[in-house]
């Protein structure tokens, strides 16, 4: 393990920016793309650096000194990059893209011209920012009432949901005075992930938002409507894979009815996958939650195992709560696609790592 892991980690480390026209120096090279229209853009987002700091700290409990040492050093230069994404006010928020001055849609024609696709300051950067990094208990206390401000029924009422789900008193994905409420599942799992990891007190919008995500796979809509249950993470893969996550660290007693439910589907839907990414994925989440499974011969994976592969969407007309507009917001025209060929090597470590853990269990 330790041979393929420092190769994983090396070629990761190859690719974290020294500093160029694009990215800082620490900040993993990414690219928003929407395949069916020809649009590639290199892409300044601090996102796919955070994750993937907290994806290799995850694992360095499981690998040797020196390879922590490694994972300590790309670590550090990721996090020296927080406060270019925090609030521009100041506060302890954080935003997919610089803030100061607001740079989004970097490097593009069209979009960066238009303060209407200024997004807000989010709560599954800012989660991982908080995972990654040493906050201080007054700053994790005031995380959690600022988290209350923008829940659910806080300002306004969420529209784009079943209607069962409309009174939970769940987090949005969103901060801003001004932003629609949203729930994705996947966020929330990697919110509830930071707030049980820092042991903070729960309240209403904690349960309000594990029941979300209980419903979300006991009905099975994670399944059969990913996009409607997780506008940011819109596939199934995906959504197992965050909410094995919070499962296999916490083992929170709101999801353990679904927890057989969850295993069953992610099983069959691996024996029907033929995504070598999605394969990883499904695969390392069934080893979290203790089920063997065929080992995925990851050493042998190449960049073109990453090509069609996304992890992340933004979908350019989930913002308008217009009926019309929301139910072709599901069409693959109208998202762009975030890759980051770092954070695929990441994935193909985590599972090396999270195999070689289930052969001592």
């Amino acid at each position: 393990m330790k041979q393929l892991l420092h190769q994983f980690l090396d070629r990761i480390e190859d690719l974290q920016s020294k500093g160029d026209r694009y990215f800082p120096k620490g900040i993993f090279p990414a690219q928003r793309v929407n395949p069916l229209i020809g649009y590639k853009r290199q892409d300044t987002t601090v996102f796919f650096s955070a994750i993937t700091c907290f994806t290799l700290q995850s694992i360095k409990k499981n690998i040797g000194q020196d390879l922590g040492e490694q994972i300590d050093r790309i670590c550090a230069d990721v996090i020296d990059n927080y406060p270019a994404f925090q609030n521009k006010d100041g506060l302890k928020t954080y935003n997919f893209w610089k803030t100061r001055p607001s740079l989004h849609f970097p490097n593009g024609h069209l979009f960066r011209h238009f303060e209407h696709f200024r997004i807000p300051d989010d709560v599954d950067d800012t989660a991982f920012v908080y995972l990654t990094s040493n906050p201080g208990h007054e700053e994790l206390l005031w995380l959690k009432d600022k988290l209350a401000l923008h829940a659910n029924g806080s300002k306004q009422w969420i529209r784009n949901t079943y209607p069962e789900y409309q009174p939970l008193r769940a987090y949005s994905t969103w901060f801003g005075k001004n932003m629609y409420i949203e729930f994705d599942v996947s966020v929330l799992s990697n919110l509830m992930y930071c707030i049980l990891h820092h042991n903070l007190p729960l309240n209403e919008h904690d349960n309000a938002s594990l029941t979300y995500i209980r419903s979300v796979i006991a009905t099975g809509r994670y399944m059969d409507a990913p996009f409607r249950c997780a506008h940011q993470y819109p596939r199934t893969p995906l959504i197992i894979y965050h909410v094995t996550r919070l499962i296999a660290a916490f083992d929170p007693e709101e999801l353990k009815p679904v927890r057989d439910k969850l295993i069953a589907d992610t099983v069959q839907l691996l024996s029907r996958t033929s995504s070598p990414m999605d394969r990883v994925i499904l695969a390392g989440s069934l080893s979290r939650l203790g089920v063997k499974t065929e080992r995925i011969p990851v050493e042998n994976f190449t960049v073109q195992d990453f090509k069609g592969f996304y992890f992340f969407i933004a979908g350019l007309l989930t913002a308008y709560e217009n009926p019309l507009l929301y139910r072709l917001s599901v069409h693959p025209l109208f998202h762009m696609h975030w890759v980051c060929e770092a954070h695929c090597w990441t994935l193909l470590a985590e599972y090396e790592a999270l195999w070689q853990s289930s052969l001592n269990r």
